[in-house]
């Protein structure tokens, strides 16, 4: 029998096989006993979280008391919008007619019929109706109560609601539904800081963090339609897979098929899940052209990511936004530069290769991404571009401003750190990242350099180890190196952490990953030198403990959160939107309250929340025009324009601001200077409506105003 000598890329240090199966197994380790309990504690983290962000969302609305209407008006802004479509398809005679209803709805931007499940990423919303749809039938057939309703006396002069609790109530099937699937990503999560870590110590670090960090790991508990509320549970899973694939020694079509499915289920629920793939991908890139994994594994990982993108474009029905990010770029540019391996492996392996790689990985992703647009002549992401040229100049445009004025758009708050340092997690993190660094990454280092110097040839002849795609399936299974993963990992959080240092929301990305980063403390890979398992295993409980003092008191401070949804203002407008106003009424305003109208009034709107679309990017500027310092008359010609027979003007809009710059009429200052010092419209507008609109309805929040119709204009 022959045998094989076991190979590596440069650098790279081959581990036992023994050691590696032990560790990095499905199993994690020996026998089924192992896996059941890891599965018992999966389980145990699951229940323990989703009663969690469960137990907090009820305690600071009351949810379970509210009527139904209140329960709609605290999915403000953009999560209302998303929840309308769920009740759209929920309440429609037949599925079918509601899923016809959203890809033909001409309520949202009247009086143009678009496709929502196109536009919003409304897959979740079409799944948990269809769910609903089910449960209620079932139910129904065997006449088995869903829910339980009574009335709720509310004081203060209000006057008394219904209120119903339990899995029939839609708001309630709604949001248990998000609980009961981030529930289960804690799940998720301690199986992938175990598997990471390769002990089960690892994983329960994991989970601790994410606990004691909770407020700046998810806002699910606060805003459960959020769109990340459904996709960064999938992105986790996704990552998982990546992690089980860059350690595997052969992977097939299955992993392949399986990572695209997770790609889909990620990419389906939300618009800002090809940036996570794009640092994703450019990661796995890095690790490939430092000689961590073979051209082979990077063509696998790639072709998941190129099925998962196209399956999601026809789910997308065409949705161009996909086909026109730097993400498809970049896998285009990935698969081109991987391809082209033999015809670099002529020469010897050297630092030169690998910046002339990351040349063209730079210049392909910028390249393809400006003609891709051009060739389709698409504008919708235009904005984004514009945000990050704004953060590091002066640029500045009414839609830019819109966003960066917003305090989850801006840079990360000095806070963040500060938290994260309290609890541990960053300074086990930044700990992590040495290690990685030492451990794997200087001594691949020395290679490069070796080789670079000496023209030392490898086996093959050239300046790298053969590639998996020249070699036997045998080679293939030999020539990852250990080190990937975790390689792999360290570069996917310093890419989440730089998203996150420019776009405080996307901080979701980056502590969870510290978290999982923590695991790593128990990898024996890393800190085998601390000494044997037991001293290694105390070590570690020292380290939950201290972290325990501060993120048990950041529990405690959740726990203690107790409030009661009241918006009587906002509940007074929409019963007498329903009431006064004909259902052919076609209303503008700011986009939070316009998503809420069409929501629980029923009534169509020209602008809403979802802000990723050129054309109604700007309809809604035309709109706030009101908040501007035009001439009235302009103001009412361009809502004449577009249809619009109300307008809801919320007078705080005219002036407040969250920093200096950033009311509207300061934002109006950017786009029109010749107007600045001049009273806003929405001033002129509340002091003497008259001749262009007519006060219908006023309350100390809001003014709706009838938008008369002047003959000639």
């Amino acid at each position: 029998m022959g045998v094989k000598n076991r190979k590596v890329r440069p650098g790279g240090t081959a581990k036992s096989t023994s050691e590696s199966d032990g560790a990095y197994s499905l199993g994690f380790g020996s026998g089924v006993a192992r896996v059941a309990v890891i599965s018992v504690v999966a389980i145990v983290f699951s229940v323990l979280h989703g009663y969690h962000i469960s137990s907090m969302f009820e305690s600071d609305r009351h949810f379970s008391h509210l009527s139904t209407l209140e329960r709609e008006l605290t999915f403000r802004t953009e999560m209302g919008l998303y929840y309308s479509y769920f009740k759209t398809i929920a309440e429609s005679r037949t599925f079918l007619e509601g899923l016809h209803s959203v890809m033909y709805d001409n309520v949202t931007e009247y009086p143009t019929t678009i496709n929502v499940l196109k536009r919003f990423n409304l897959y979740p919303e079409v799944v948990l109706a269809a769910t609903y749809r089910a449960y209620e039938a079932v139910m129904g057939m065997f006449e088995i109560p869903t829910k339980l309703c009574w009335t709720v006396n509310r004081g203060e002069g209000m006057s008394p609601v219904q209120s119903c609790e339990g899995m029939g109530e839609p708001a309630y099937f709604y949001v248990n539904s998000v609980f009961v699937q981030n529930g289960l990503m804690m799940g998720l999560f301690f199986i992938f800081g175990t598997y990471l870590s390769g002990s089960m110590v690892g994983g329960l670090l994991t989970v601790a963090c994410f606990f004691y960090n909770h407020g700046e790991c998810t806002r699910v508990q606060w805003t459960p339609p959020l769109r990340e509320s459904f996709a960064f549970p999938m992105l986790a899973l996704q990552m998982f897979l990546l992690t089980h694939m860059l350690r595997s020694r052969s992977v097939g079509w299955k992993h392949v098929v399986l990572l695209a499915a997770c790609n889909v289920t990620f990419i389906l629920p939300w618009q800002f899940a090809q940036f996570a793939l794009l640092t994703q991908m450019t990661a796995v890139f890095l690790v490939y052209v430092m000689g961590f994994i073979p051209a082979d594994r990077v063509k696998a990982i790639v072709t998941g990511h190129i099925l998962g993108l196209m399956v999601s474009y026809v789910l997308l029905f065409g949705n161009e936004m996909l086909l026109t990010s730097f993400y498809a770029s970049c896998l285009l540019t990935v698969m081109a530069v991987v391809s082209f391996e033999p015809l670099l492996q002529r020469q010897t392996f050297s630092i030169a290769t690998m910046a002339l790689q990351g040349i063209v990985f730079i210049v392909g992703c910028i390249g393809l991404k400006i003609v891709i647009s051009k060739v389709l002549n698409v504008t919708d992401d235009a904005h984004i571009a514009n945000i990050l040229r704004s953060k590091f100049s002066d640029y500045r445009d009414f839609h830019t401003m819109l966003y960066t004025c917003a305090v989850e758009f801006g840079f990360m708050q000095l806070s963040t750190p500060i938290e994260l340092s309290q609890t541990l997690v960053l300074p086990a993190g930044l700990v992590v990242v040495v290690m990685i660094i030492y451990k794997c990454i200087f001594p691949q280092a020395k290679k490069w350099f070796a080789l670079t110097q000496d023209k030392e040839p490898t086996e093959n002849g050239t300046g790298k180890t053969q590639s998996c795609s020249d070699s036997s399936e045998d080679d293939d299974e030999t020539s990852i190196d250990p080190s990937a993963a975790l390689v792999y990992h360290l570069l996917q959080l310093m890419a989440f952490f730089l998203l996150a240092l420019i776009i405080m929301r996307l901080k979701l990305f980056f502590t969870p990953q510290l978290c999982l980063a923590a695991s790593l403390l128990a990898s024996r890979q890393l800190f085998g030198w601390v000494g044997n398992q037991t001293r290694h295993a105390l070590i570690l409980f020292l380290i939950l403990g201290a972290m325990s003092i501060k993120g048990s008191a950041n529990l405690r401070h959740q726990w203690s959160i107790l409030g009661e949804f009241s918006n009587v203002p906002h509940e007074e407008m929409m019963e007498w939107m329903v009431a006064r106003t004909p259902p052919d009424a076609v209303f503008a305003g700011a986009m939070p309250t316009m998503a809420s109208i069409k929501l629980s009034a029923h009534r169509a709107i020209v602008n809403h929340p979802h802000y990723e679309d050129a054309g109604l990017r700007e309809r809604t500027k035309r709109v706030y025009g009101m908040y501007s310092r035009k001439p009235v008359e302009q103001v009412h010609r361009d809502l004449q324009a577009m249809g619009v027979t109300h307008f809801v003007l919320e007078h705080s809009w005219c002036h407040r601001r969250t920093k200096v710059g950033c009311s509207l009429p300061e934002i109006w200052d950017v786009e029109e200077p010749e107007n600045a010092g001049k009273h806003p419209t929405c001033d002129a507008v509340k002091k003497k409506p008259e001749p262009y609109f007519k006060v219908l309805f006023k309350n100390k929040i809001y003014v709706v105003l009838k938008v008369l119709q002047i003959q000639g204009m």
